[in-house]
This record gives C-alpha cells, sequence and structure tokens, in this order.
C-alpha cells in the first residue's frame, strides 16, 4: 500500500449524559465577541464539556497561563474519573446538518504530521492552504506540549471528484455503529456519528487518488498532493511542531509509532454539498477612518468592497485576489505600525457590518468568493494562499470540539 498519510487510531469519546454540553465550538471563532463566549459558559456551567479543555482565543490576552494549567489539570481529571470511553483502531464517520446546509460528511482520522508541512511552497502529501503566522502558534504549543488529550478542529480536504469514498460511507451507515447523536449548542445544528471499522478497505480508496494518470490529468503534473488542510492551519501547524519537538527525545524505533506524531482531524471530500468557501474580511478598528480609507484607495485588493461610516464603497482593481489580499494585508499592516488600531479576521458579511456600526473608529474590507473547485489546483501550482483568505462556511458551521485522542504514551 502507497503511503497516504493518514492511520486508523484508538478515539475518545465521552462517557457524559449531555453531548450538547460536551461539544464546544472551535477556539479561533468569535474572537470579538465576548457575548458568543459568556454565553456558551453560563449554558455548560456545572457539566462536563470541552470548554474545559480548550482555549478559546478570546482570552489569549486574559491570564492566558493560568487557562492552560487549568486545561491541562482537567485533561487527567476527566481521564482519570473515567469521563472517556475508548473505541479502538477506526475511524469515526460524521454527519453535520448546520443552518446553512442539510449535510457535511466527514471521516476522523489520524493524520501522519511527518507527512505534513506547512511552508508555503510545499510538496509534502499534506499541503497547508493559507500563510501560517509563526507567532500564532506559541499559545497553543503551550497548551498540547503537556497536554495528555487533543481534542481537534482541523478539517482537511480531499479531492474526490467521483465521491467513493465518505459519500459511500454515508449510503451505508446503517451498518456501522452508531456512537453519537445530538442537537450542538449556540446554533450549531446537529450532529451524528458512527465508528468505522473497515479501515483498511477506506485507505485504499484514498490510495486510488494518488494515482499517476490521474494526478496528470488534474494538476498538469505528477504531484503527489493527497490532502490539503482547509480549516485548523494553525492548529496542524502547532501539532507539528510539537511533534518536531518530541521526536528529537526520541530513538528511531519510537519514532515510528509515538502518538504525538499524529493529529486527529476530519477529512472532507472538497465536492461534498455542504462544504462552500467563504470570505474571510478584514475588521480595522482604532484607527482615522478618513485617513485610513484615503490610504486604502491606492492599494490594488483587486475586486473588494469598503465599508465604513454606514457606507460601501466598491473598488475594482486588477490584482486576482490572492495578490488582492496580500496587498491590502501589507497595508493594514503598515498603517497600524505607523498610527496604530487593530485588525481582527471576521466570517459574514452582516457580521462585518454590526462589529463596523458598534465601533467609532472602524473599517471594514470585503472580499470577492473564492472557487472551491480552484483550491487543490492553485495550491499545486502556487502554494498556499495568503493567510485568513477564505473560510469554509460561517462560523456556527466550524467543528466543534467532540473526540478525542491520546498525544502521549
Amino acid at each position: 500500500m502507497k503511503d497516504i498519510a493518514i492511520k486508523a487510531d484508538a478515539i475518545l469519546l465521552p462517557n457524559v449524559t449531555d453531548m450538547n454540553a460536551w461539544a464546544c465550538i472551535a477556539c479561533d471563532q468569535f474572537t470579538s465577541e465576548a457575548d458568543y463566549w459568556n454565553k456558551l459558559e453560563n449554558h455548560v456551567k456545572g457539566k462536563k464539556t470541552t470548554l474545559d479543555l480548550t482555549l478559546p482565543e478570546i482570552y489569549l490576552e486574559d491570564d492566558a497561563d493560568k487557562r492552560i494549567s487549568n486545561i491541562n489539570k482537567n485533561i487527567k481529571e476527566y481521564l482519570s474519573s473515567g469521563v472517556f470511553k475508548t473505541y479502538g483502531n477506526g475511524f469515526v464517520l460524521t454527519i453535520r446538518k448546520t443552518p446553512f446546509v442539510e449535510r457535511r460528511i466527514g471521516l476522523m482520522v489520524a493524520l501522519d504530521l511527518e507527512k505534513y508541512e506547512y511552508s508555503q511552497k510545499s510538496s509534502s502529501l499534506v499541503r497547508a492552504t493559507e500563510g501560517t503566522i509563526e507567532e500564532r502558534i506559541p499559545p497553543r504549543l503551550k497548551i498540547r506540549k503537556d497536554a495528555d488529550v487533543e481534542f481537534p478542529h482541523v478539517m482537511v480536504l480531499f479531492d474526490d471528484e467521483k465521491r467513493e469514498i465518505t459519500e459511500q460511507l454515508y449510503d451505508r451507515r446503517q451498518d456501522f455503529e452508531k456512537i453519537y447523536d445530538f442537537e450542538l449548542n449556540m446554533g450549531g445544528g446537529h450532529i451524528e456519528g458512527y465508528y468505522i471499522d473497515r479501515a483498511d478497505e477506506v485507505m485504499e480508496k484514498f490510495e486510488r487518488l494518488l494515482d499517476s494518470d490521474r494526478l496528470i490529468e488534474k494538476y498538469g503534473r505528477e504531484d503527489k498532493f493527497l490532502f490539503a488542510v482547509g480549516d485548523g492551519n494553525h492548529s496542524l501547524a502547532t501539532a507539528k511542531t510539537h511533534w518536531n519537538n518530541v521526536k528529537k527525545t526520541l530513538s528511531e524505533k519510537e519514532i515510528q509509532d509515538h502518538p504525538a506524531r499524529y493529529a486527529l482531524v476530519e477529512l472532507v471530500n472538497i465536492y461534498d454539498e455542504g462544504i462552500y468557501f467563504e470570505p474571510i474580511y478584514r475588521y480595522v478598528y482604532g484607527v482615522d477612518v478618513d485617513k485610513f480609507c484615503k490610504g486604502l484607495k491606492d492599494v490594488d485588493g483587486g475586486k473588494m468592497q469598503v465599508y465604513a461610516n454606514g457606507q460601501v464603497v466598491i473598488q475594482n482593481g486588477e490584482n486576482d485576489l490572492p495578490t488582492g489580499i496580500s496587498s491590502v494585508d501589507k497595508y493594514v499592516k503598515e498603517y497600524i505600525d505607523a498610527f496604530g488600531g487593530g485588525v481582527d479576521y471576521v466570517h459574514g458579511e452582516s457580521n462585518l457590518k454590526k462589529l463596523v456600526d458598534d465601533k467609532v473608529n472602524a473599517v471594514g474590507i470585503l472580499f470577492e468568493k473564492l472557487d472551491k473547485a480552484d483550491l487543490f489546483k492553485y495550491v499545486s501550482k502556487n502554494g498556499a494562499f495568503p493567510r485568513k483568505t477564505f473560510s469554509m462556511g460561517e462560523g456556527v458551521e466550524k467543528r466543534y470540539y467532540l473526540e478525542g485522542r491520546r498525544i502521549t504514551k
């Protein structure tokens, strides 16, 4: 069998009665909306929850070291008190319904970090789709380096135009054990999961995606490119950094099967009807609006809109989407460095406009949508997109922390 960078592994699921309180949304969502996290804290108070085991990025400046210490204590307590039950050496088929899509099919697998590189021009089997911000890794690394268990929100895409893998598992889902079925909190929709014990059969189908003739037809060359990180680029980069640190302490034999070598991720076919790409907008605040917008007029951001003072101004430049975003990000950084202010990355046009309207000195920058069918071909040819180019769906559709996996022996 060809190396396809995934394996079946033991997966931890919660042994709790209230799954609605257990599963919580990815840590990098709603980073400018304290109200979301306040409501979530009230909702899960006194219950077993992944909110006790993860660090929402909105709290990175709020005594993060203390929060991280509590997270690792909570993980150990949950492990010792029987909060988890183990499903051994398989995959989990996930079926997600959101307020925006009827169905999104995923497959939870252990991904080999030795086959993943997040550099902009990576030629690895597993690649980043956006630029990685190195300074976002350390706070996540603080959690992972002392944690016994990982809880992933990483979603990794694969390019199966014939829909022969997850879609066929979905059609046969009644043949597998259902392991969860519940409503997600905070408007996240519904999720159900099935334990897949036929790992070899599934991996053979992934292997066929690396057929030489197929790769040449799709990408113009025999590019061994199987998986593209769609959501959670920085979390997977953190797992890679942690593994690089761990393996320095290991023998060659120990490196082969150490649990930290792998990261639990959800694989999703890019052709799945539940996958759609949304632009990630720039929310710039604490600036002189007139001065900022005047300078922005000289920036070729491609096709974009600028929202300020309740008005939308259309700016149609010549740059393509990646080049336009890079140009705007360069200007935003230079302005903030020179005159102060801040920037956040926001999903949803209405959400962005509300944030701008609620702030006196704020500007919203809106980009056009990326066609998901172009993703693999673009990354194969050009490397990763600029950071924060696109998001897979809206904020409430992001993966919730649910399954876990041990990363220590």
